[in-house]
């Protein structure tokens, strides 16, 4: 049988064809200014936009997949419509809005029950409070008490608020609040946190409802301005520059109308969501002259942030940085030779602000090559030759500041058909003020004499919308089976895998387990490889703890999908963010763990893959002040999808090495 030969439904090069259709990738683009525009418009005329709105979110409204496909089948076009998350700040009434341009009216337009969770936070709401708790005479009373008069220098803090913790706080729209010191304009403020004190406010009514003074901690002092040249050490000398050139250009290209990137084989989409960031869409790759469908949707579709400080002041503290603060908004402008090094190309982002005008993000996302080492290597004593090639790797890249910390999110493609996702985490640790300097304190590390940063985790939910030649496909949960002597092996030495087909989505909620090698297969039994099995890519997970809360826990009731590393569920287009749509101040049991319950059938039909990794920060003096890079991600490869290794028809190269010494 030639080594091209599969078997494989028609389906499959309809995929991937489909795919490829223009009419997909403008109905799946980014959302574009003219078409803010036109939202805006239609809201206004419509009543829904008036003086006291405020766009909370906006984004495309996520067409279900097999319609849109099927529109290029009939030819039928492709409407594109937007979702509007509005808040009235005159009453805190909130609104989901679903508006097509293209048919010039809301198609829907729902009045949003807040006792099922909020929209996102503001930042005009984040802005706001600072005003109002130094007016509240309780929180002043709380500063003069700690000898804090100043107020020029005092920093207030909004934070989410989590759920409500007294009755007060019911059916109120709230941000929770912290504070710190800034001596002069330049100080960092993350340095000098007035512990104890933690101010709620009401963002509608625009009143501090309370002001809880736990406790009297003594303010650190010490300073952590690394931005300031006076602050550092004298820089190391030495350093040489790292000169990145590709003479002929890059190997990829992009069309800058719809964002899709095609480089040695692989084509995909490249799309922006405010809340999402960076969504890679339609990802084919040639297999000997044919496109072969590989991923219909991949996102980062929750990030969260819980903080395990039990005590009183800081219980409630676990932030949601897509559902709560939508981390696409808080993507960065990035810098050619700092934030990317080579030859790059840039795309801007284009996000709706409060009072629906459009604000541009230049050089949002980077799309980069890198030469990643050695992809294969043999030397043989039996034909005395020496067989080598290169690897290289497609880097898709953005970054995002929420707050006090940074993380950098990088897609890579690879020629031997692999996907990874690396998330770089660096930026400022949130910091407290010890009750006790002698490094006892259980739930935080001792960063200087008295300044504190509590223990943490950041976890990312991964929503993988696969598409391997089609887009049905089953889940095999793969891992080494320890040996023990028996008839056919008394030695015990024998290496078998146990495989075990999940079937129904009430089996996923899967954990890793490296002591076992645990992976997680996707095929598609639709399609089979020349050896008769399933075409399928394996997930190997990183392994590191998922939510590590309690059960009982709010944050778990809140973050439920954070507590297993893998989740299937039957494909759903309104099934995107898996703790809820509305995130923010939600009491709990959103997204994946109500949506299971329906317990649908996720064997060989069209599923989606929800994987959990992180990191669980137990902070280093060396993190302060400023957190050098830690990562986390995880690596799909190709599992059977290709008949033999995909990079036999890589070049050799004559640039093995450009110097040589010694």
């Amino acid at each position: 049988m030639p080594l091209n030969s599969r078997s494989v439904i028609v389906t499959a090069s309809t995929v991937a064809r489909q795919f490829r259709d223009p009419r997909v990738h403008r109905a799946l683009a980014s959302p574009k200014p003219d078409e803010m525009a036109v939202v805006r418009a239609i809201l206004t005329r419509e009543g829904l936009f008036g003086d006291h709105a405020r766009v909370a979110y906006f984004g495309l409204y996520e067409p279900d997949k097999h319609e849109l496909l099927n529109c290029v089948e009939s030819g039928e076009p492709a409407d594109r419509c937007f979702r509007v998350m509005v808040l009235d700040t005159s009453n805190g009434d909130e609104y989901d809005v679903v508006v097509c341009p293209a048919q010039d009216r809301v198609v829907s337009a729902d009045k949003h029950d807040t006792s099922n969770g909020r929209i996102p936070v503001l930042l005009s709401e984040m802005i706001m409070v600072e005003e109002i708790v130094q007016a509240d005479e309780r929180w002043l009373a709380a500063m003069a008490k700690r000898g804090l008069t100043d107020l020029s220098v005092l920093r207030v803090q909004p934070l989410s608020a989590g759920v409500s913790v007294t009755p007060d706080e019911n059916g109120r729209r709230l941000q929770r609040c912290f504070t710190f010191i800034q001596d002069h304009p330049d100080d960092l403020p993350w340095a000098h946190p007035v512990d104890g004190v933690t101010a709620v406010v009401d963002v509608i009514t625009r009143e501090v409802i309370s002001v809880v003074d736990y406790v009297e901690l003594d303010v650190p002092t010490e300073a952590g301005n690394f931005h300031l040249d006076s602050y550092n050490p004298p820089p190391r000398t030495g350093f040489r520059p790292i000169d990145i050139t590709q003479s002929h250009g890059p190997s990829f290209t992009v069309d800058r109308d719809t964002n899709v990137v095609e480089w040695l084989g692989w084509k995909l989409q490249l799309s922006f969501d405010a809340r999402e960031g960076l969504i890679i869409r339609n990802a084919t790759i040639a297999d000997r002259g044919e496109d072969r469908s590989v991923l219909y949707r991949g996102s980062i579709s929750e990030m969260v942030v819980p903080y395990g400080d039990p005590s009183a002041q800081r219980s409630f503290q676990n932030f949601f940085d897509g559902g709560e603060f939508l981390l696409g908004q808080c993507a960065n402008a990035l810098e050619l030779g700092c934030d990317c090094l080579g030859e790059i190309t840039y795309l801007d982002a284009h996000v709706m602000a409060e009072d629906a005008s459009v604000v541009t993000i230049p050089q949002a996302i980077c799309i980069h090559e890198e030469d990643d080492g050695v992809l294969w290597k043999h030397t043989s004593n039996f034909t005395r030759t020496t067989s080598i090639r290169r690897k290289r790797k497609l880097v898709v890249s953005f970054f995002v500041t929420v707050g006090n910390y940074d993380y950098g999110f990088y897609w890579y493609f690879s020629l031997d058909g692999t996907i990874e996702l690396e998330v770089k985490a660096t930026g400022v640790v949130f910091t407290s003020a010890l009750p006790v300097t002698d490094g006892s304190y259980p739930w935080a590390t001792q960063m200087t004499p008295n300044l504190g940063a509590p223990n943490h985790q950041h976890l990312w939910v991964m929503r993988l919308d696969m598409a391997l030649d089609g887009h049905n496909g089953a889940v095999d949960e793969m891992e080494a089976v320890r040996p023990k002597p028996s008839e056919g092996d008394p030695q015990g030495i024998g290496l078998t895998q146990s495989i075990t087909r999940l079937r129904r989505e009430s089996e996923s909620g899967r954990m890793a387990d490296n002591a076992v090698g645990r992976v997680w297969r996707i095929g598609n039994p639709d399609s089979t490889n020349r050896l008769g099995h399933p075409v399928a890519y394996v997930i190997s997970p990183e392994g590191h703890p998922a939510l590590l809360a309690d059960e009982g826990s709010a944050i778990h009731r809140r973050a439920t999908a954070a507590s297993k590393h893998l989740w299937v569920t039957a494909y759903d287009r309104a099934e995107l963010y898996p703790t809820g749509d509305f995130v923010n101040q939600h009491p709990g049991d959103a997204g994946l763990p109500s949506w299971i319950k329906a317990d649908r059938d996720i064997d060989g039909t069209d599923t989606v893959v929800w994987h959990t990794f992180g990191l669980t920060h137990f902070p280093r003096p060396e993190d302060w002040p400023i957190m050098p890079v830690d990562t986390a991600g995880f690596v799909m490869k190709p599992y059977g999808f290709f008949d033999v290794d995909p990079t036999l028809d890589v070049p050799k190269q004559n640039q093995c090495h450009t110097s040589c010494e010694g």
